[in-house]
């Protein structure tokens, strides 16, 4: 909170009218900031003294005047109105900044080379390298994470590397899409595709 949306809250809580969260972090606010702690006790002395005053019956149609003439007052919650007003759009918001940390929390964890296929049998795995031999043919998709791929033989779907290498011989024949993954966005907007790709088969 800054000083300059503290100033309604003070007077809020002066009136009264000041509840929940808001009034904590008024209270934090106040702690924190010299100022607006000087404010706000200049502003309770000043309410205090006003009420010491006998009263006074205002002429009527004062209180309509000054409202009146008073700017239209700006929400200052206009974001909680909205996720009042959109909760599927906010669930899903924050349905994305989960995955996506948990994503970018996988990235980083994940250390070993994965490799992922309906048809590995017809691949050879030397330390980190995973190849297809010439004239072996991979039916499916290939996936390879964290290691180098060098493909002589066939795969007749996609292949895609993940923080890896790739190197086609020119007697690779890939019949799907390739792809080459290498950054922390990149694997998150992958996985997205991959989970949207579930949902919708």
């Amino acid at each position: 909170m800054n000083c300059k949306e503290a100033l309604p809250l003070i007077h809020e809580y002066l009136d009264g009218d000041l509840r929940g969260a808001e009034s904590i972090q008024l209270k934090e606010h106040l702690l924190a900031c010299r100022a607006c702690h000087e404010t706000f006790k200049q502003l309770e002395k000043t309410d205090a003294l006003v009420r010491m005053l006998p009263s006074t019956k205002a002429p009527s149609g004062l209180t309509a005047q000054i409202m009146s003439g008073l700017p239209p007052e700006k929400s200052r919650n206009s974001w909680m109105n909205w996720v009042r007003r959109h909760p599927a759009a906010s669930v899903a918001a924050v349905f994305a900044v989960v995955m996506f940390g948990s994503y970018v929390s996988m990235w980083n964890n994940d250390a070993g080379l994965m490799v992922q296929g309906t048809n590995l049998q017809e691949i050879v795995i030397q330390g980190d390298t995973v190849i297809v031999p010439k004239g072996h043919t991979v039916n499916g998709d290939l996936v390879v994470k964290r290691g180098n791929l060098q493909v002589e033989g066939d795969v007749t779907g996609n292949l895609v590397v993940i923080d890896g290498s790739l190197n086609l011989a020119s007697t690779a024949h890939i019949s799907g899409q390739v792809k080459q993954v290498d950054e922390a966005l990149g694997w998150v907007w992958y996985k997205i595709g991959e989970f949207v790709n579930e949902l919708t088969s």
